[in-house]
């Protein structure tokens, strides 16, 4: 089987790629790509990707996350990490100070480029939010928001949960882009 290459620099990426790349013979090239303006992740992780590309010239994925909050109509949608950056959760859990609806979700494109061909592989993980900052600190975490997310069905951060608990969730309302990724792969490489 080819080799893959999964450029990023986001260590929270590269643990669950770790976990859920683990039957596909990957590579990590630590490395920031620029990131295009735009709220469109498709755009996002295709431009990525392409870029990717150009550096490694072998196959190679890139996935880009977003953030959507129903009552905030959608903010910070893909621009998660500039909201961080300037609000960071603090202004998060702010603008949502008294609001009864709390609904989240984190939606992400991992895209596939072979130099010729591209595959774009879609996720989404149905949440809410917390009131206030909750959890541990981990090296496994792809962003802050892992203080105040809580996924579908459950009453805890992602960042209040154990290693254990987080591997073995149940993930209701939940498609994952690498898993997604990796099931086509395995076909597509029979």
């Amino acid at each position: 089987m080819e080799e893959v290459i999964f450029v990023t620099h986001n260590k929270g990426k590269i643990a669950s790629a770790k976990k859920r790349l683990e039957e596909i013979n990957f590579k990590i090239f630590e490395y920031e790509l620029e990131e295009p303006r735009s709220d469109d992740i498709k755009y996002i992780s295709k431009y990525k990707v392409m870029e990717a590309y150009k550096l490694v010239n072998k196959p190679c994925i890139s996935l880009d996350c977003g953030f959507w909050i129903d009552e905030l109509h959608g903010f910070p949608k893909a621009f998660v990490n500039f909201a961080l950056e300037t609000i960071g959760i603090d202004g998060i859990l702010k603008l949502m100070e008294g609001k009864e609806n709390r609904n989240c979700r984190f939606t992400e494109c991992l895209s596939y480029f072979d130099g010729k061909d591209l595959h774009q592989f879609m996720g989404q993980h149905e949440g809410t939010l917390s009131e206030k900052i909750l959890g541990e600190d981990t090296n496994k975490k792809w962003s802050d928001l892992w203080y105040i997310y809580k996924p579908f069905g459950y009453d805890k951060t992602l960042a209040e949960m154990t290693d254990d608990e987080r591997a073995k969730r149940v993930k209701y309302k939940s498609v994952d882009s690498m898993r997604e990724f990796a099931k086509w792969y395995r076909e597509e490489k029979k």
